[in-house]
C-alpha cells in the first residue's frame, strides 16, 4: 500500500514518513500544498495524510482541487486542536477523518488502517483468504495459525493483493502501490516477489492470469 504525507513542519513529515513506512507502507512526502497536490494529482496512492495549514496552497484547496478531478483516494486531515472551523471545511472539501495536533502517531496509523479498510470493503483489521489471515494492525501474517515470516516487500504484496481479493491486478498496479517514488521501480521483480510468496505460503490461491497479471482467490468466496 502506498501513501504520501503532505505536511510543511519538516520534523513532524520526517516522524510521520519513519512511522508509516516502519508500518509497511510505502510512503512519499511533500512540504508543501503545491507539491503536495501535483503528487497525490498525478501518482496511485492508496491514502494522504494531509495537513491543512499549508505554504504555497492550503490543504483545503488541494483537497478540493483533488476531489474535483475525481481523485477518490481516502484522506486523513491534520488540524490545530482548538480550530474546529478547520476540520468542518477539511471534512466538507473531502476529507474522510481528522486528527487534531499534537497527536499520537498509533492514533494516525490506526485511523490510517481504518481508512484503507473502508476503501476496500472490509471491516476488520484482520483480513482472511482461506487459511491466510493478515493483521494490518500487528503486520501479522498466519497460515492455518501457523506464523509466516516475510519480508517488507512481501508483506506490502500480500496486503494489497488481500485488500483486492477476486480482482486481476497488473504488474504495473502493483509497482505504482508497492514502491515509494524513489525506489528503482521493475515490473520484473513482481514475478520474483510473487515466486517468494507463493513459495512461503504454500497455497495455490495466488493465480497468474496470463498476459494481465495476478489474482488472489478466496476460496470461500463462492462468486
Amino acid at each position: 500500500m502506498r501513501l504520501l504525507v503532505v505536511e510543511d513542519d519538516a520534523d513532524l513529515n520526517r516522524q510521520l514518513v519513519a512511522a508509516l513506512s516502519e508500518a509497511g507502507y510505502a510512503t512519499d512526502a511533500a512540504f508543501d500544498g503545491e507539491a503536495g497536490h501535483h503528487l497525490g494529482d498525478t501518482e496511485p496512492y492508496d491514502a494522504v495524510v494531509l495537513d491543512l495549514g499549508l505554504p504555497v496552497m492550503d490543504g483545503v484547496s488541494v483537497l478540493e482541487s483533488w476531489r474535483r478531478n475525481d481523485r477518490t483516494m481516502p484522506v486523513l486531515i491534520l488540524t490545530a486542536r482548538d480550530r474546529w472551523s478547520d476540520k468542518v471545511a477539511g471534512i466538507d472539501a473531502g476529507a474522510d477523518d481528522y486528527v487534531a495536533k499534537p497527536f499520537h502517531m498509533e492514533e494516525v496509523l490506526a485511523r490510517i488502517r481504518a481508512l484503507l479498510r473502508r476503501s476496500a470493503g472490509h471491516a476488520s483489521s484482520e483480513l482472511h483468504c482461506g487459511p491466510i489471515m493478515l493483521d494490518t494492525k500487528s503486520a501479522r501474517v498466519t497460515v492455518d495459525g501457523r506464523a509466516i515470516k516475510l519480508t517488507s516487500l512481501e508483506y506490502r504484496l500480500l496486503a494489497y493483493l488481500m485488500h483486492h481479493m477476486n480482482r486481476v491486478i497488473s504488474r504495473t498496479e502493483l509497482v505504482e502501490h508497492l514502491y515509494d517514488q524513489d525506489f528503482d521501480r521493475d515490473s520484473n521483480t513482481i514475478e520474483v516477489f510473487v515466486g517468494r510468496l507463493r513459495k512461503k505460503l504454500d497455497l495455490d490461491l495466488l493465480e497468474t492470469v496470463r498476459g494481465l497479471g495476478y489474482r488472489l482467490s478466496d476460496p470461500n468466496d463462492a462468486a
